[in-house]
């Protein structure tokens, strides 16, 4: 078994999803084709693949988001956490019905 491979840009993305008031769990040591993280916020979870701007799914990746019913996203850069993050809002209002100041 490979020794697992964090991507060059994986820290500065879990900082951009704490920045955002989510709280995050690294599941690289996984493997398998699990995502590279867990990303919470408003009782709403996803699966994040944190990948570089030229970086490509691997094919175990592939299967694992073929075959699991997770929410799952791949982010790159702040605009794919941000764009993640408002999502993960947006879901936590439909399931929740938070009142909009708590969720910004």
């Amino acid at each position: 078994m490979r020794a697992h491979k964090i991507d060059a840009n994986q820290t500065e993305i879990i900082s951009a999803f704490e920045r955002l008031g989510c709280s995050v769990v690294d599941l690289s040591a996984v493997g398998r084709g699990c995502p590279d993280l867990m990303v919470s916020v408003h009782k709403v979870t996803v699966l994040v693949e944190v990948k570089t701007a030229a970086g490509t799914l691997e094919p175990s990746q592939i299967r694992f988001r073929r075959e699991n019913k997770a929410w799952i996203e791949v982010a790159r850069d702040m605009a794919d956490v941000e764009r993640i993050v408002k999502a993960m809002k947006t879901r936590a209002l439909q399931l929740w019905s938070f009142p909009q100041k708590e969720i910004s």
